[in-house]
């Protein structure tokens, strides 16, 4: 998948080998924002994906599995692509993407996505919500995806720069939980379970 990132690269670097003049400026500049717009609204999805996630017909289990082959992939701060690495929402980017399914880019703007479930009902494919490392400050600033809770022992998968460094399963120990905000329903599916 290529990234607006890399379509702005390569359109600065067209840009910088060919000669214009005001009038030109204008309208590739035009050109540009509207593309570039017109990229974010189809594969983002952001006007819908701020408040509801709509998963059409993919499942927890299909989101989980692909989510698992990316186990290893380095840390990457700002990134969203597996050959880079992740940080922690750029790889709940890619996840649900690689679905077509439309989600907001930070981990802080999935602070009001879907709705809040306590922790005791958590089920795969649920999302679990962190402070940053400075756990003093209550605002979502790290993020994973649930993959397990087996009798109240909870795990999930995310991209971490901590230790282990890229996409890795943890427990939910006692420095997450120190952590620990929210776990959001994603999936309808895990309603009816």
């Amino acid at each position: 998948m290529t990234s607006i990132e890399d379509d702005s690269t390569v359109t600065n670097h067209t840009l910088s080998n060919t000669t214009s003049t005001p009038d030109t400026a204008k309208a590739i500049d035009a050109l540009i924002n509207n593309t570039t717009v017109q990229k974010i609204e189809a594969h983002y999805n952001y006007s819908d994906a701020v408040k509801t996630i709509k998963t059409g017909n993919t499942t927890p289990a299909e989101l989980i599995a692909y989510a698992n082959t990316l186990t290893g992939t380095p840390y990457k701060y700002g990134s969203i692509d597996p050959n880079v690495g992740f940080d922690c929402s750029g790889f709940i980017t890619n996840v649900f993407n690689h679905f077509n399914i439309g989600v907001p880019r930070s981990s802080i703007d999935f602070t009001h996505v879907q709705r809040e479930i306590p922790l005791p009902e958590a089920k795969p494919g649920d999302l679990i919500l962190f402070t940053g490392t400075d756990s003093t400050r209550r605002e979502v600033g790290h993020m994973g995806i649930i993959v397990s809770n087996e009798n109240n022992q909870y795990s999930f998968i995310h991209s971490t720069s901590g230790k282990q460094y890229g996409v890795t399963i943890t427990p939910l120990n006692q420095y997450y939980m120190g952590r620990f905000l929210k776990v959001i329903r994603v999936f309808k599916q895990n309603d009816g379970k």
